[in-house]
């Protein structure tokens, strides 16, 4: 049985909204606090089918985007120790299932960062349908994840004197995104 598409959601294209879109990250820092960040969404489509089954998403990360309220870290983050940003600007998220009901959702698909692609399942919900005041109909997603940062080689980091070191493994993802339907 096809699983059947969010009340409001019509099938059609729709493209990402870079303006109004978003992807943040936390990440542990010296065992005791957490630096948080954001990197734009450059794109992506949304291919909304009769149902989720048939429905995919796509989506373009700009790595030098980086923004952590710091310009040091921000560079050192785009730099070859990291995210090599001047060799491997783009990271991808491309959809192989959606599944789910109601307005939450697990979307799975593979995640390049840094030209290592992984599987990752993003915890998506529906937000809703808009039409702007130009006449575009929008609709609105939000998504989680989490990941090992050294499951795509972004293995840097420092030992602390107390023990530990200074950037943690883990790394949580929320996705913010706004999409225009294509006529």
């Amino acid at each position: 049985m096809a699983t059947p598409l969010p009340t409001g959601l019509t099938a059609g294209t729709y493209a990402i909204d870079a303006s109004h879109s978003q992807a943040a990250f936390t990440v542990r820092h010296a065992g005791i606090s957490k630096v948080r960040g954001t990197l734009a969404i450059t794109g992506g489509t949304i291919a909304v089918g009769d149902d989720l089954d048939s429905s995919t998403v796509s989506a373009e990360l700009d790595a030098a985007s980086v923004s952590t309220g710091d310009a040091n870290r921000d560079n050192h983050l785009r730099s070859a120790d990291f995210w090599d940003a001047e060799n491997k600007p783009t990271w991808t998220f491309a959809s192989r299932s959606i599944q789910g009901d109601g307005d939450d959702y697990v979307i799975t698909g593979d995640l390049t960062i840094n030209g290592v692609t992984k599987p990752v399942e993003l915890e998506a919900e529906f937000a809703g349908t808009a039409t702007d005041p130009f006449g575009n109909a929008r609709a609105g997603f939000e998504a989680k994840t989490e990941i090992s940062r050294k499951e795509f080689d972004l293995t840097w980091n420092a030992a602390l004197e107390t023990g530990g070191v200074l950037v943690g493994d883990k790394i949580k993802i929320t996705l913010d995104v706004s999409a225009i339907k294509q006529a």
